[in-house]
């Protein structure tokens, strides 16, 4: 018996540190620059800004859990003054603290994944399936490279499912507490992780010890609630603000139609069709085989896990506004039915134990070969340069300092400059100066506007281009141009709602000539069309480096020789 506990252990701890190397690989990826618009401006900003001030996020489209733990972890390590001082040197350093500490949540999501899975079905083998899955498939370990607020919502999801598992199984106050625990701390890192509240009404309902039902479900919630307080005080401290947060949250989610290329109108296809790759093929034929039989073999449980995962994807796919790592809080529940599903098919194709055990091997490792494939190919990806790092490189060393460059909005304004080393030539200690593309004069319909010019935003850019911004730069002395296909690739995705901006790459090469390109592919791969999953999360094979293609021009005429 202990030798038999001791290799479960062993499985379960060479799982956990293949998870977090996945994770870690490649984790320093595009620094010192950061070019995930949410990640630049979100998390680790605002962790900073409360040395400044109260521990008030004033901001609450995201919660502030994920907030408030790497501000901890900014005081422990630096200090107030030294984390600013160190931002300030090199902001690399605290982006991969906060991005270490996303990926070993991530792991810690694993973990509580198998324990969940265990107790939920007293069996070790779908706890560890369970737990292999979410330690390999794409989308999860993508985005633990990342300082965002997804993958550490696992964490506490998957501890609310242990507590889950508890309840069904035994109904104690303690099981309530703990899922209640995970549904606060949950809550408070990513809203929409919420949904596992669903599975605990479910289990309470049809659970072993029905008695203590509404008792447990006090508990639960006051838990919860706590949690929840402790992850997000200012939620109750200002109220207005909070509610406020929520319901701007809501409308950018009911918001699709700025956001030119996206070429998908229904949330609930793109989210099903997300899961073939995200997920993987055969994962999410085996979740789906899985409802099936868990509903026809063990009702409870079914009831558990799948209620919840249909609310899910009505409910995110009902939005107009849709992103592919907005799926992850099922994907544990994913990960669950679907290890049921292939451990209940070893079982019922083999008699024999030794047979079963190989049996259920071999479809163990076809579930997870996908996502480790996938994976391992991203992470050698994002260990690699970036590209609009090569084209940084190229233009320290041929356009001179002070220069005047229009750079397309694929960087972060901080790439303009060097780290812990501000130009003396130009104003804002920017090494060139850069036309303002986040204003126009130009509104988002093609029709031109009085007076001072508006905000653009970053998706909005295409729809402010036109011939005439060619020559304007050539009269003002902007000789530089560098353009990037996750901008102009938006444009060629729906060329008939941005025509002006397919003639200002027209006009573009016809008044400039190409000095420098980069590409992310490998050598004879195809580029791969403009896609807000693919042109950034570089699943398909074809790439062999992070970031977009990106060309820059020389233009003539004028002071441009």
């Amino acid at each position: 018996m202990f030798a038999a506990s001791s290799r479960w252990r062993v499985a379960l701890a060479l799982g956990l540190l293949a998870a977090l190397a996945l994770r870690l690989w490649g984790i320093r990826t595009g620094l010192p620059f950061v070019y995930n618009a949410d990640e630049n401006a979100h998390f680790v900003p605002r962790a900073i800004g409360m040395f400044g001030h109260s521990y008030d996020p004033g901001y609450f489209v995201n919660p502030p859990g994920y907030t408030y733990l790497l501000h901890a972890l900014f005081a422990l390590r630096w200090g107030g003054e030294g984390v600013q001082d160190a931002f300030a040197a090199d902001p690399g350093d605290v982006f991969v603290a906060a991005r270490v500490v996303a990926a070993v949540l991530g792991t810690a999501a694993v973990a509580f994944l198998y324990l969940a899975g265990t107790r939920l079905f007293d069996d070790r083998r779908i706890g560890l399936l369970a737990a292999a899955l979410l330690a390999v498939c794409f989308l999860p370990v993508f985005y633990s490279h990342f300082a965002l607020n997804d993958v550490p919502a696992l964490a506490p999801l998957c501890l609310a499912l242990v507590g889950v598992a508890g309840v069904l199984r035994h109904g104690r106050a303690l099981d309530y507490a703990v899922a209640g625990l995970g549904i606060g701390a949950a809550c408070a890192t990513k809203y929409t992780a919420g949904i596992v509240v669903v599975c605990l009404l479910a289990a309470a309902v049809v659970g072993s010890q029905p008695g203590g039902r509404l008792r447990g479900l006090l508990v639960a919630a006051g838990v919860a609630l706590l949690a929840f307080v402790l992850g997000n005080p200012y939620a109750l401290l200002d109220f207005g603000a909070f509610s406020d947060g929520l319901s701007k949250q809501s409308s950018a989610s009911n918001d699709g139609g700025g956001k030119l290329g996206l070429t998908e109108d229904d949330g609930l296809r793109y989210y099903l069709s997300t899961l073939s790759w995200g997920f993987g093929w055969l994962p999410a034929g085996a979740a789906l085989g899985g409802s099936v039989g868990l509903a026809v073999r063990d009702r409870r449980t079914a009831l558990v896990l799948v209620p919840a995962v249909v609310v899910f994807l009505i409910f995110m796919g009902s939005q107009d506004r849709f992103f592919a790592r907005w799926l992850l809080p099922i994907f544990p529940l994913l990960c669950l039915l679907a290890a049921w599903g292939a451990i209940a098919l070893a079982d019922r194709l083999a008699s024999r134990p030794a047979t079963r055990s190989a049996l259920a091997g071999a479809l163990g490792l076809a579930l997870c070969l996908q996502g480790l494939v996938f994976s391992i190919h991203n992470d050698t990806v994002l260990a690699s340069a970036d590209t609009r790092m090569l084209v940084r490189d190229w233009m320290r060393e041929n356009v001179p300092e002070g220069s005047k460059v229009v750079v397309e909005p694929v960087f972060p304004d901080q790439w303009a400059t060097d780290p812990g080393n501000p130009s003396e030539l130009t104003g804002n200690g920017a090494r060139w100066v850069k036309w303002a593309t986040s204003r126009s004069q130009v509104n988002n319909d093609g029709t031109l506007r009085n007076g001072r010019g508006r905000i653009v935003e970053l998706e909005d850019y295409e729809r402010t281009t036109r011939p005439k911004l060619v020559r304007a730069y050539v009269r003002s002395g902007y000789c530089w141009v560098v353009t990037g296909s996750t901008q102009y690739g938006r444009a060629y995705a729906e060329p008939d709602v941005v025509p002006n901006a397919l003639r200002y790459y027209d006009e573009l090469r016809r008044r400039g000539r190409a000095v420098f390109r980069t590409s992310p592919y490998k050598d004879g791969a195809e580029s791969v069309p403009f896609s807000f999953d693919f042109s950034f999360n570089y699943f398909p094979l074809a790439y062999e480096r992070p970031g977009p293609e990106i060309i820059v021009y020389r233009l003539r005429g004028a002071d441009c020789a």
